[in-house]
């Protein structure tokens, strides 16, 4: 029986996930990971061994560095010779489809073996194709507003889900030296900067692209985005600012609010030697931690509906693949094994499989007891309230990106990486030109790059 007749007949059946192959012929699949660490590397390993155990198919793990694979993969399918099955970011599903890399009939069945309405929708959407999905998806995170909770809570002050809630809270909490109201990026040639100002755009539901390619920037919800952002940098401390001073002055209990990863998370709660909380005399204490709230879907005025910023990773598999033995090796690493899965690096792959159509939150309840940490472990449901657990999950039920929905993310890579809008809005920031004189250069600047 191959592997689509037994996963439709699990699906229909509405039984657990059946894994048959005959062990009279062993079979050999491999699987290309960027997870390259050594620790991560052992964690795919055992769960391959795992997988073997239940099918007596064999997975070779091989590490491929991040920055690499594109070239790699394209040469091996040049070659003939992809993987079985690759682990890869978001900016490769679509650009490997159309290149004929994945086959997406296979994702597609693994995803509606499993039940699509136990995946993410906004996981699935950003791997949307005609007629199914690209990959499988895996894992991710959203990039968060990271805020003083006990700060907003005694001073009456609304979650910073909004631009509008921010700008109040600011003007409530900033307070320096001693309390900053935000630290904005300013570094114009950190990608943090990148990240973090594509969030504040897509909150605002402004996008530099469309189906068609580049798209001119709407003149008044771009001015409501520079606006906002010179507000929060108002609010920041002078200098060339990224990730490591908005990580140590919130730590120091010097910032109200910063936008940060989720690998944030283990660090506040005094788990990371490398970046102790200082707030007080324990660097290894999780007050910080319980006076810490986050925001993943974040709104402007323009857009009431708000956006997250996500990073999804998948499971694609190949056109060269054995597909039977690799739809079986995917679907075990999210299914059976898919606790393993999560548990390489719980604090920065949440969930994006909630559960199974039997508990429909299987997964995200044993994601959070599974240990964070570097240099000591504990679950995030110890470290953080269930509403916090939630907010964090939620996220990638409406993560976004420039450029995936549209068709356009290699152009929207294009825009983001010439780093034309942080070197514009800088420049606005430090008075070079007015907001609307502004949008006029980015869109002039902008159009240039294809």
């Amino acid at each position: 029986m191959t592997i689509r007749a037994t996963l439709a007949r699990s699906l229909l059946a509405g039984a657990a996930l059946v894994l048959a192959v005959s062990t009279a012929n062993a079979q050999n699949i491999r699987f290309w990971t960027t997870e390259e660490q050594p620790d991560r590397l052992a964690k795919q390993e055992a769960m391959a061994g795992a997988f073997e155990g239940a099918t007596d198919i064999s997975v070779e793990v091989i590490p491929v560095t991040e920055s690499e694979l594109g070239t790699r993969a394209t040469a091996a399918f040049a070659a003939g010779d992809l993987p079985d099955v690759i682990y890869h970011t978001l900016q490769y599903a679509l650009p490997w489809t159309e290149a004929g890399i994945l086959d997406t009939d296979s994702a597609t069945d693994v995803i509606n073996a499993l039940g699509a309405d136990t995946f993410s929708a906004g996981a699935l959407s950003l791997a949307a194709v005609d007629g199914g999905f690209a990959a499988v998806p895996v894992d991710g995170w959203t990039q968060m507003v990271v805020y003083r909770k006990d700060l907003f809570d005694e001073n009456g002050l609304a979650a910073p889900t909004t631009y509008a809630n921010v700008v109040t809270a600011i003007e409530a909490l900033h307070n320096p030296p001693g309390m900053y109201g935000f630290v904005a990026a300013t570094k114009v040639d950190e990608n943090f900067m990148s990240q973090v100002l594509e969030h504040v755009f897509l909150a605002n539901g402004v996008s530099p692209v469309d189906s068609g390619g580049f798209k001119p920037l709407e003149e008044g919800p771009t001015v409501e985005v520079l606006d906002f952002y010179k507000a929060i940098t108002e609010a920041s401390p002078p200098g060339e600012l990224y990730w490591k001073q908005s990580r140590e002055l919130y730590f120091a209990g010097q910032a109200a609010m910063i936008i940060w990863s989720p690998f944030i998370l283990d660090e506040l709660a005094g788990l990371r030697d490398s970046a102790p909380p200082t707030i007080n005399d324990d660097p290894t204490s999780s007050e910080l931690a319980s006076k810490t709230g986050i925001v993943t879907t974040f709104a402007g005025p323009s857009n009431a509906d708000g956006a997250a910023w996500g990073d999804i990773r998948y499971f694609g598999i190949t056109a060269d693949a054995d597909i039977d033995a690799a739809m079986q090796f995917v679907a075990f690493a999210m299914d059976e094994g898919y606790t393993d899965t999560l548990a390489i690096a719980p604090e920065g792959k949440f969930p994006v499989r909630r559960g199974t159509a039997d508990n429909m939150t299987a997964f995200v309840e044993a994601w959070a007891m599974l240990p964070v940490g570097v240099d000591r472990k504990a679950p995030l449901a110890e470290l953080y309230s269930q509403d916090m657990i939630d907010e964090i999950v939620g996220g990638l039920d409406v993560a976004q990106r420039w450029g995936v929905q549209e068709g356009q993310l290699a152009l929207a890579s294009k825009i983001i990486n010439s780093q034309v809008v942080n070197r514009l809005v800088r420049e606005y920031i430090d008075g070079e030109r007015d907001a609307a004189s502004t949008v006029a250069e980015l869109n002039a600047e902008l159009a240039k790059i294809n």
